[in-house]
C-alpha cells in the first residue's frame, strides 16, 4: 500500500510541475524594499541549524521580515529575534497552509529544502506569489529563481546554503559566517549551576556525548570507558552527555566516577556545549552547535553509502574519524586513540599554559 501512495504521490508531483510553470526572472530582487519573506526548512535540528547563518545576513543587511515554515522537530532552532521574526509549525495539512501563504501575501518564498519534497512542492506551485527560490533539482519549473547546487562533495553544507544570499543581492564575509544559536538565559542557569555542583574546582572540562540520531552511531560502552580512563589520568574534569533515552548506557559507562548531564531539552544541552572546552561524539546536531561558540570537536562519523562531505563544524577546530561502514562499530578506541589525544593535548596543555 505504501509504494502504490508514493507511486500516485510522485505521478501527481510531475502533473504539478507540467501545469504549474512559474515564470521566470533574471534581475535580482529589489534589496532596497521592504520584504515580507516565507522560509521553508522543515526535516531535523541538524537542518535548521545550517541554514541560521543564511538568515542573519539576510536580516541584518535587508529592510524585511522574515517567517520560517518550520517541522515539530526544528522550530525552536528559529525562535531567535536575529534571525526570525516569526516562526509557524507545518502539521502536515498542506491546504490550510496553501490558504495561510496566500493570506499573508509574502513577497519571496524560499525553499530551502536539498532534495525534492513532494509536500513542498505543493506549497510553492500553489502560493500565490511571484517570487519563488529554489535549488536546481528537477523542480526547476516551480521557481521564479533558481539557485545553484553546489557540488555537496566539495562544498560544506553551510556554504551551499548561504548560495540563497545570490537572488537578494547581498554580499558577506565567509569568515565571519557561523551557526548562530543562543541559549535561553534560564539554561544557562540551569548548566552553570549544575557545574558548579559537581565541579566545584574549576578545570579544563571536556563533554564526552553518547547520544546521536540512531543506534547505528552508538559507539559502545567499552569503546567510552576506554577513552574515559585514558582521559583521568590527566586530572581533568570530564561530564558524559546523553539524552534521556541513553541513560542506562550513561550509567555503565559512568559508573559512580562521572558525572551525567541528560536533557531532552535542547536548549540546555547546547548551554552546556557552551561552557565546556573541548566535545566527543559521534555526528549529531551539537557538532553545530559547537562551531556556533568555537568548541573543538572530536567527531565519529558514519559516511555510508554517499559520496557527500560530512557535516563537519563549521568554525570549530575538529578532528574526525570517519568509517565507510553503516555503523561505528567498527571503529576502535585504537585507532581513535591515535587521532584522538593528539588533538585533546593540544588544547589541554594550551590551557594549561593560559592559567598557570
Amino acid at each position: 500500500m505504501k509504494r502504490i501512495e508514493i507511486f500516485f504521490r510522485k505521478l501527481l508531483l510531475k502533473v504539478l510541475i507540467l501545469l504549474k510553470n512559474a515564470e521566470k526572472h533574471h534581475p535580482k530582487l529589489d534589496a532596497s524594499a521592504t520584504l515580507n519573506i516565507l522560509f521553508i526548512r522543515l526535516n531535523r535540528i541538524g537542518d535548521a541549524l545550517v541554514t541560521t547563518p543564511l538568515l542573519y545576513e539576510l536580516k541584518k543587511q535587508l529592510n524585511c521580515r522574515i517567517t520560517v515554515l518550520a517541522s515539530k522537530y526544528n522550530y525552536f532552532i528559529f525562535n531567535n529575534p536575529l534571525i526570525t521574526d516569526k516562526v509557524i509549525v507545518f502539521n502536515k495539512k498542506v491546504s490550510s497552509f496553501i490558504k495561510f501563504i496566500n493570506r499573508n501575501n509574502y513577497d519571496v518564498i524560499v525553499d530551502l529544502h536539498d532534495d525534492v519534497s513532494t509536500t513542498v512542492s505543493y506549497l510553492i506551485a500553489f502560493a500565490n506569489c511571484k517570487n519563488k527560490i529554489g535549488l536546481m533539482k528537477g523542480t526547476d519549473k516551480l521557481y521564479s529563481y533558481l539557485v545553484n547546487k553546489l557540488d555537496p562533495k566539495r562544498f560544506h553544507i553551510v556554504e551551499r546554503v548561504m548560495e540563497f544570499t545570490k537572488p537578494f543581492n547581498i554580499t558577506y564575509n565567509p569568515s565571519k559566517i557561523n551557526i548562530i544559536y543562543t541559549p535561553k538565559p534560564e539554561s544557562i542557569t540551569v548548566v552553570d549551576n549544575y557545574i558548579e555542583k559537581h565541579f566545584p574546582v574549576k578545570n579544563y572540562l571536556i563533554g564526552i556525548n553518547i547520544s546521536a540520531g540512531s543506534n547505528s552511531r552508538f559507539w559502545g560502552i567499552r569503546n567510552f570507558k576506554e577513552i574515559i580512563s585514558i582521559l583521568n589520568s590527566y586530572g581533568i574534569n570530564i561530564v558524559l552527555l546523553c539524552l534521556e533515552r541513553d541513560l542506562k548506557y550513561a550509567w555503565d559507562i559512568a559508573g559512580r566516577e562521572i558525572p551525567i548531564f541528560y536533557r531532552n531539552d535542547f536548549d540546555e544541552f547546547a548551554a552546556m556545549i557552551n561552557r565546556i572546552n573541548l566535545l566527543f561524539t559521534p555526528d549529531t546536531s551539537i557538532v553545530h552547535i559547537a562551531s556556533a561558540f568555537n568548541v573543538p570537536v572530536f567527531g565519529l562519523y558514519v559516511k555510508f553509502n554517499t559520496d557527500h562531505m560530512v557535516w563537519y563544524p563549521y568554525k570549530s577546530d575538529y578532528e574526525v574519524i570517519i568509517t565507510p561502514e553503516p555503523t561505528l562499530e567498527n571503529i576502535s578506541s585504537e585507532i581513535v586513540k591515535e587521532k584522538f589525544i593528539p588533538f585533546f593535548e593540544k588544547y589541554f596543555y594550551e590551557y594549561k599554559s593560559k592559567s598557570t
